[in-house]
């Protein structure tokens, strides 16, 4: 499984990346679609939408169930990706390239709150266990 070690990582299973805008991109881990299955429906929150950490905020479906996404961190939703919503099988082929929605972050220190690849592996690890 590959962890991207520039990403930051939820115990719920998502990923977060610092933009040079300031923003912060989300999706959901490689690892999430993976016990998920073929996506076959994605719901992003509305853009201008107020987040906290921790907040549900998204809907991923495939065809084994529905999982809800959290964010990250808090912050004030940006830009949902329309994309992934018409075909969110590009969870399925590429879980780091497909993102979610974009935040301007409350407090961008927040992400230091988040799990680094190496932590994120051994999260996971200890969830099969």
């Amino acid at each position: 499984m590959t962890i991207p070690a520039n990403l930051k990582y939820a115990k719920s299973h998502e990923w977060a990346r610092l933009e040079d805008d300031g923003t912060v991109t989300v999706g959901i881990t490689h690892h999430a679609q993976d016990l998920l299955g073929d996506m076959v429906f994605v719901e992003n929150p509305t853009v201008g939408r107020q987040l906290a950490a921790g907040e549900e905020c998204a809907v991923v479906e495939s065809v084994k169930a529905a999982s809800d996404v959290y964010a990250p961190i808090a912050g004030e939703v940006v830009a949902a990706n329309a994309d992934v919503e018409g075909s969110p099988e590009s969870i399925n082929q590429d879980a780091y390239a497909a993102w979610m929605f974009r935040l301007k972050p409350a407090n961008p220190a927040d992400l230091d709150g988040l799990m680094d690849a190496a932590a994120y592996q051994a999260h996971v690890e200890s969830e099969a266990h």
